[in-house]
């Protein structure tokens, strides 16, 4: 009889077995391969690493470069922060426009990744290498705001690009969290090996607090980091629903009327707006090793980075799971209120470094939590204001966050005050002193936990669940799927696909949810378990058990999505959508440039509308929607005149958007010819819009008419 493998054999092979299969085929139901997600890893490594030099690079007083180093100080770093900020808007407001309104090849992201990588690591070099020694403070003042500001051109597109990615890899929540998950237990070697190995290599050289760590040191990590980025991001896709036809240019404020409708976003944001406030504990580690016992244990700073970075790992690891479990709003509320806790344990132990490492280490796993579930958040957010809206936007939620930079300008300088107030000015000596630093910390610690807290609040609002999330990407399906048809550039898988998510909701739509009855699985753990038939009889049955738990339990997540779904099928054969068929009608009978000398009326006796019932409300909020439109058309009609408004030539348009550009310049050059253009049509599309949204209304519901069709070609090819 030949012997038995051991157990850990099986596995591995099974593993590997799996890997090879999913290798270049997603599993069932999934988007992404497993070599996709190998790239994905290597590919973050590579972003912490190409980035590690310009992360240092900051105009904060905790920040051992600018501060310690060069020595500037903490209120004249938060001015230049404060001077940076104000500067950095209108950049900002452009790199949100140009994410949703660039005409680049390789995706709507991954242009940006690949090609500011380099100009980071050249411009973070450079800035370290400058003689700061030779110069007077105003001069080095001067010097290190220009390198800030220009350093942070490219690399705020580098970052935001990278955080955009990450949440449309994949158009499924739970594969996104699994996927980052993974990926990220291979990211955070990077991190692990920078945190140990640089406060090492400066502990016996020239610290932390000396330029030349900045010089010689950090630059082997940045080329490494760089060269990760390049060959990595060459192998990963994007992957957004949407119609296989070229996507309109998104007009900015049109798109921020949209977005402050977005209950989700503000949500998120308001949480932003205060999360300041909890990082003030993050220097507490570092100043404890640097500073406390004459800086005697400086060198082992690095090694208590490591351990407390192993944190992560565990998180990652069990991120998928707690997500499915929970959920990530509930998982996101216990983390955070954890960890309000956590931090006032440190007000309460802080000088002991023991206790303060082992606390930390409960931080770290209880803060890589919420870096995994913020991607996801938002991109479910990204997906409800789609779903919401009919529009796909990313970058220009941007201009609405400039509310948090102007926030800001005044949240910022409390630190700073605080670091001054406490005695920490100029000269980064003074933290040698334990009555100045203990006293300091104090402060952080109770500011950071009221932070902790602040943060928290916002999201007992957010009610966007993972199931409702999926409903809403399966009405995106639907929607697109018609349109496809409509193109005539419908795929077979596409149909099959979206077929099948409409006739499981007409099958589930109505039911009741079902109990779930775990007596089965109870009854099968009890079974005998002597002889290798029992063990076997008694697995078998609690496999059988789990089945039949876990298909209960998808079932009755179905039958939460079937309304949603079934909403949107029908949308054009309630009472709500015959009135909206009806008005459509008679919008597109009054022709293409109406003067709507009635608008005023029309949003009169809209407002007076009733609005008792859920029916009723909607029908209201259409038609305020509606008049607005054309009060908007019929004051640009009388600013411009109707014989001035003429619809642009849209050859000229088409040539634009379909040029192949071979540098960045080339597509500036193209968005400058097609900025002018739009704010011609801009005018234009606004006078006729009560026309062309009547339009397009019936031109949806004419394309949901052919769902009869569709299901016969996907019985055909099933």
């Amino acid at each position: 009889m030949a012997k038995a493998k051991p157990a850990f054999i099986v596995k591995a092979k099974n593993l590997f077995d799996t890997a090879k299969t999913y290798w270049n085929t997603p599993p069932k139901g999934n988007y992404v391969t497993y070599k996709e997600i190998a790239c994905l890893s290597g590919a973050g490594f590579g972003v912490h690493w190409a980035t590690l030099l310009a992360s240092v690079i900051g105009l904060n007083a905790s920040n051992f470069l600018v501060g310690a180093c060069i020595g500037l100080k903490p209120i004249d770093l938060q001015i230049m922060l404060n001077v940076a900020n104000i500067i950095g808007i209108p950049l900002g407001i452009f790199r949100s426009w140009y994410y949703d309104n660039h005409h680049l090849k390789g995706g709507k992201f991954l242009p940006f990744i690949r090609m500011t990588a380099l100009p980071i690591v050249l411009i973070s070099l450079i800035f370290v290498w400058l003689p700061y020694e030779h110069m007077s403070y105003i001069t080095k003042a001067v010097v290190v705001e220009i390198m800030y500001l220009l350093l942070n051109v490219f690399l705020c597109f580098y970052n935001e690009s990278y955080t955009y990615f990450q949440q449309i890899f994949s158009p499924d929540a739970q594969e996104r969290a699994t996927v980052m998950s993974i990926s990220q237990v291979v990211y955070s070697m990077a991190p692990t090996l920078s945190n140990l190995l640089i406060p090492l290599i400066a502990g016996f050289t020239w610290g932390l607090d000396n330029i030349w760590t900045y010089r010689i040191i950090y630059p082997i990590f940045t080329v490494i980091g760089l060269a990760f980025s390049i060959v990595f991001f060459r192998k990963v896709k994007e992957r957004l629903i949407l119609p296989k036809k070229k996507p309109e240019p998104v007009r900015m404020f049109d798109a921020i009327r949209e977005v402050a409708k977005n209950k989700y976003y503000w949500i998120i944001q308001s949480a932003n707006w205060v999360v300041f406030l909890e990082g003030g504990y993050g220097v507490i580690l570092g100043w404890s090793f640097v500073y406390a016992y004459g800086g005697k244990y400086e060198a082992t700073l690095g090694l208590v980075n490591t351990l407390i970075g192993n944190a992560a790992l565990w998180s990652m690891l069990l991120a998928p799971f707690a997500i499915k479990a929970l959920g990530k709003r509930n998982l996101l509320i216990l983390m955070n209120s954890i960890n309000v806790f956590v931090i006032l344990g440190l007000y309460m132990i802080y000088q002991n470094l023991v206790l303060v490492c082992v606390l930390l280490y409960f931080n770290a796993f209880i803060n890589t939590f919420w870096n995994i579930i913020q991607h996801n958040l938002q991109a479910d957010m990204r997906d409800y204001h789609q779903w919401k809206t009919g529009v796909r936007v990313d970058g220009l939620f941007g201009p609405l966050g400039m509310i948090g930079t102007v926030i800001g300008l005044f949240t910022g300088m409390v630190y700073p005050a605080v670091y001054e107030k406490m005695g920490l000015l100029g000269d980064y000596s003074v933290l040698y002193n334990d009555s100045i630093r203990n006293s300091l910390f104090e402060v952080l610690l109770l500011l950071s936990a009221l932070g902790a807290f602040l943060n928290l609040v916002p999201f007992f609002f957010y009610d966007l669940t993972e199931n409702k999330h999926k409903a809403y990407i399966n009405v995106l399906k639907i929607r697109t799927m018609f349109e496809n048809h409509a193109l005539g550039l419908l795929g077979d898988e596409e149909l099959k696909e979206t077929m099948e998510i409409i006739l499981q909701a007409k099958e589930l739509s109505g039911k009741e949810k079902v109990a779930v009855d775990k007596s089965m699985l109870k009854e099968a753990r009890r079974m005998p378990k002597k002889t290798p038939e029992d063990k076997a009889l008694r697995a078998e049955a609690i496999k059988a058990s789990k089945n039949v738990i876990k298909e209960t339990k998808e079932r009755n997540l179905a039958i939460e999505r079937a309304p949603i779904i079934i909403e949107d099928l029908n949308k054009f054969s309630t009472a709500t959508g015959k009135h909206r068929i009806f008005q459509a009608e008679k919008d597109l009978a009054n022709g293409l440039m109406c003067p709507y000398s009635n608008a005023k009326d029309e949003m009169r006796a809209a407002k007076k509308l009733p609005h008792k019932t859920a029916e009723e409300k909607e029908i209201r909020s259409n038609a305020i929607k509606n008049a607005r439109v054309k009060k908007e058309a019929a004051a640009l009609i009388s600013k411009y005149g109707k014989e001035n408004i003429t619809a642009p030539d849209a050859g000229i348009k088409e040539e634009m958007l379909n040029r192949e550009h071979q540098n960045f310049l080339d597509s500036m050059k193209t968005k400058r010819e097609i900025s002018r253009y739009m704010k011609k049509e801009s005018v234009y599309r606004r006078a006729i819009k009560p026309y062309t949204d009547a339009e397009l209304l019936l031109a949806q519901a004419k394309d949901y008419e052919h769902y009869d069709e569709l299901l016969t070609q996907y019985e055909a090819i099933k």
